[in-house]
């Protein structure tokens, strides 16, 4: 099946017409297209390290992206989303132990104020923001942003269902902050480099690629303090790479792959998800194979894979090493030296790389990749394309401004390692076809002796929390790669340590991914971390045929997710919430309740009113139902758990009024849920004693 695929992929974008499939598109030839001529853009900064409330717009706007017209070898601009105007956006700058408050505007409209379409074409038979509504396109593009690697609140962690239109016309059932109250970032962590992405229910993949991406790069006194003494490169020379791949039509445009194959023909319409996206223009920082004219000292590069599915063997053309110094969130306890950097999707890397030997003045160094895709087996990258990423060309003399660098034999006392006597949990990658006969990947449980059939294995995102942490406490996760391929998994809210990997043999085989513990035989013996993985992340590959053992102290309550980082994966059901702490009943069966948003018309109609608001202790619910109608209130902390159930069943039409007495609860903001026959409407509260 993925054979098959992988095939139709390859006819869906070739210029050569098939007999039995549409005409393809005209696509950009990628060796058409000059390498190492652009400069490297470095995004503009965007300083939070004295705190504050920052507002920043998600916006279409034409971009260089460093393609020509192979026929003029003129400039083309391509049409992408950004942050403030830029792809990738402003690197976000932030201190440890000062928070900062970020209003992310959902401005994608045009001149007149209307939602804007797509500009990738939208498969409406995954299960996403709008499942089931055919008018999606009046209401615009629902985003939402996740702090990927943050620490923090469940209600400030760009949760899938958290999404929101242009002008709030529509929010998804989890939607709490953005419109009136600003996501709060905590920044109680130590330096790394952690970055911002769209996170949107099923459309994660469409909106990272049109441009929803940017560094968040967090630092501390301990990094500052490596910086002045000159023992870190700074300023100039420190440097953030986003690596992301990308396909192009003959006008510049971008172009992201789509079709449907022969045996969806008579189940749909439109176009259909595919399995993996892998792009024959490699950009970095926005631009195709651009260059860095550098000085003769070390630099710092911290190296973001940004790409949908495609994983990166890095290595240089002049054989010199990477010194590794970090991971996903933080520095590692002493400099690791290679000659190659393996980084999966979502994962950071922070390595320095050293220009100062005199045998180097005048070269050209160009970061190559050999990477299969899929990872680990598939075809080999291009050399001409795909083979190379960008170039340093040590070409400008030394600014005597700024002192060369020598990194220390220690940047940080060793970590400690987590530990925990709790058993462990046993998790699950697999990979099926979903009813269209396309590939779906999944997460799921290992079951044990005492499990029913129905109660383990593969599951959606819509099927009941399996995975409830209690809140501080530590727990080891043991996921069994049951695929053909690596993935790269990523827990929400969390930073990780690695035990082991080790691998595995599962019989039986089935076909439905059902496995027991009882299945599975251990081979060989545990492999543990080197020295370049014992740091703090937030993301691990998962290799084929192998478990994966991590440890996490789950320390912030409220609902999470975790999930593959292939976005294309993510997007097809690889994905799954999880709850930390004690999780409300109406998690229990599934972590959404199945709502819709209320129209303005029935707003205005309900008449609901929130007295008095600010409110000292007790607070009246009003509303006015038009008709007998299923309703239900409910108040949720500022975390996202509900701590009140105040009324759930039918009332007879009339004026409807509630008691809530707050005189057990802290100062501070809560969020008033009302549900009338299905329609949602959600009110923020104050309570000030």
């Amino acid at each position: 099946m993925r054979q098959l695929l992988y095939l139709l992929l390859l006819l869906s974008v070739s210029s050569i017409p098939v007999s039995g499939l549409p005409q393809a598109p005209t696509l950009l030839d990628p060796k058409t297209q000059p390498q190492f001529v652009n400069p490297l853009p470095v995004p503009g900064v965007l300083d939070g390290r004295n705190g504050g409330t920052f507002e920043i717009s998600i916006t279409q706007f034409r971009q260089n992206l460093g393609l020509v017209n192979p026929a003029t070898g003129q400039p083309m601009e391509t049409t992408v989303w950004g942050y403030n105007g830029t792809y990738p956006g402003p690197t976000i700058v932030a201190q440890k132990g000062v928070p900062i408050d970020v209003f992310w505007r959902n401005n994608l409209v045009d001149q007149a104020g209307q939602p804007l379409p797509h500009l990738l074409p939208v498969d409406e038979s995954l299960h996403w923001a709008f499942s089931g509504e055919s008018n999606w396109e009046s209401y615009g593009v629902p985003i939402v942003t996740h702090v990927h690697g943050g620490l923090n609140e469940s209600a400030s962690d760009g949760l899938p269902e958290s999404w929101y239109t242009p002008g709030f016309t529509r929010k998804g059932p989890y939607f709490i902050k953005g419109q009136q109250e600003p996501y709060h970032y905590r920044n109680e962590q130590e330096a790394a480099t952690i970055w911002y992405h769209d996170h949107a229910l099923g459309i994660t993949r469409l909106n990272v690629y049109a441009g929803l991406a940017g560094f968040y790069v967090m630092t501390d006194d301990n990094e500052m303090a490596l910086q002045e003494a000159n023992h870190l490169p700074k300023g100039p020379y420190d440097i953030g790479l986003a690596i992301q791949d990308r396909m192009f039509y003959s006008n510049g445009e971008l172009y992201y792959p789509s079709m449907n194959g022969e045996e969806e023909e008579e189940e749909m319409e439109g176009p259909s998800h595919m399995p993996e996206f892998f792009g024959d223009f490699i950009l970095v920082n926005g631009k195709t194979w651009p260059v860095l004219d550098v000085e003769p000292r070390q630099y710092r590069f911290r190296i973001l894979n940004g790409s949908d599915s495609r994983f990166y063997n890095l290595f240089l053309s002049s054989g010199q090493q990477f010194i590794q110094i970090g991971t996903d969130n933080g520095l590692l306890p002493a400099p690791v030296s290679s000659n190659r950097i393996l980084i999966g999707t979502g994962e950071r890397i922070d390595v320095v790389l050293d220009f100062s030997d005199p045998a180097l003045w005048g070269q050209t160094i160009i970061l190559q990749n050999n990477a299969h895709t899929p990872f680990p087996k598939g075809s080999a990258a291009n050399p001409l394309t795909t083979g190379k990423v960008m170039a340093f060309r040590v070409n400008q003399p030394l600014d005597t401004e700024y002192p060369r660098t020598a990194l220390p034999a220690s940047f940080r006392p060793a970590i400690d390692p987590l530990t925990t006597t709790a058993e462990p949990r046993k998790l699950l990658l697999f990979e099926g076809t979903d009813e269209l006969g396309r590939l779906k990947a999944m997460l799921g449980t290992v079951g044990d002796a005492d499990d029913e059939e129905d109660e383990y294995g593969p599951m959606g995102w819509m099927d009941p929390i399996t995975e409830n942490p209690a809140l501080n406490s530590t727990e080891i996760w043991e996921i069994y790669n049951t695929t053909a391929d690596a993935h790269t998994i990523h827990l929400h809210m969390v930073h990780m340590q690695l035990l082991s990997r080790q691998r595995f043999m599962a019989r039986p085989a089935r076909e439905d991914g059902k496995l027991r513990e009882s299945d599975i035989r251990l081979l060989g013996n545990p492999k543990e971390p080197g020295p370049e993985e014992k740091g703090w992340k937030d993301t691990y590959i998962m290799y084929p045929g192998e478990v994966t053992r991590i440890i996490t102290r789950f320390g912030i309550p409220g609902l999470s997710v975790w999930h593959c980082h292939i976005l294309s994966h993510e997007d097809h059901e690889m994905m799954r919430p999880y709850f930390i702490g004690t999780m409300p009943e109406d998690h229990m069966d599934s972590h959404i309740t199945k709502v819709t948003e209320a129209t303005p018309e029935l707003e205005k109609e309900l008449r609901l009113r929130m007295l008095p608001n600010p409110f000292n202790t007790d607070l009246k619910v009003q509303l006015q139902l038009p008709r007998s109608s299923s309703l239900s209130v409910a108040i949720y902390d500022a975390t996202g758990r509900r701590i009140q159930q105040v009324f759930s069943g039918r009332r007879d039409a009339g004026l409807q009024q509630f008691s809530v007495d707050g005189s057990r609860w802290s100062n501070g903001a809560y969020f008033c849920e009302i549900v009338v026959d299905g329609k949602r409407m959600v009110r923020k509260l104050t309570l000030q004693k």
